[in-house]
């Protein structure tokens, strides 16, 4: 009976939906448990400690960012910075393979010191070593295949410096989160960045991202509708057919 309940217990579990947008609207998540949030909070030791003066405070030409010349780009950790993000891309793939394969044996032994005359005489009616083998195949295999992708993806998302590497390299990160009704869009993007590639504008095109990570998806009712249930997907990956 116990064992009875345990099953039931799991075939409900995997096969209901995601309970934290059950009955409401999927949840945000909390921006204080962001990468990002850590990296404005906690920005490390400095690197190098420059020395400045009384007079740096109401100079013009102060050698600071915040100076009237100086470089507003986002170079520091915790600094934030616009990703732009256009991607058009198209691809078209085709495949055509074709096989084919004979293959015919025979071998007979009519004499041989007189033993094949001799082995005639034992062997079942019909039988004779004069025809001992013949063999003989043929196969052939035929394929056709074709791709076609088309994506187009415009968007724009601030991200932050969560770390300055030693050799000058930022590793950004940046989340966005839009909630429609009940279907809440993620925008994720995350990668590394040179500090010249960063524009005046304070802006960098995603091509310019070494090792770029960039997901657009969502949670909710919507997606989950689109999605098989968790009891058919064990299924597909178990089942041999």
């Amino acid at each position: 009976m116990h064992l009875h309940l345990v099953f039931l217990s799991l075939f409900l579990l995997v096969s209901c939906s995601d309970p934290d947008h059950l009955g409401k609207a999927p949840s945000f998540t909390p921006p204080i448990k962001t990468r990002e949030h850590s990296a404005m909070i906690y920005q490390g030791l400095p690197q190098s400690v420059e020395r400045g003066s009384v007079v740096d405070g109401s100079s013009l030409w102060r050698r600071d960012r915040m100076s009237l010349l100086g470089d507003r780009r986002a170079l520091q950790q915790g600094d934030i910075m616009t990703v732009v993000i256009e991607i058009d891309d198209k691809a078209e793939i085709s495949n055509t393979t074709s096989r084919s394969r004979d293959g015919s044996d025979s071998m007979n032994i009519p004499n041989l010191v007189g033993i094949p005359q001799k082995l005639a005489k034992q062997w079942p009616d019909g039988a004779s070593p004069t025809n001992a083998i013949d063999l003989s195949s043929n196969s052939s295999s035929k394929g056709d295949g074709s791709v076609r992708r088309k994506e187009k993806l415009t968007l724009r998302i601030a991200a932050t410096i969560i770390q300055v590497l030693p050799n000058g390299v930022l590793a950004i990160e940046g989340t966005q989160e839009v909630r429609v009704n009940f279907e809440l869009r993620e925008l994720l993007v995350n990668g590394y960045v040179r500090p010249e590639d960063i524009s005046r504008q304070n802006e960098i095109t995603y091509d310019k991202i070494a090792s770029a990570r960039i997901s657009y998806g969502g949670r909710g009712q919507i997606s989950d509708v689109q999605q098989p249930r968790y009891g058919r997907q064990v299924l597909e990956a178990i089942l041999p057919f």
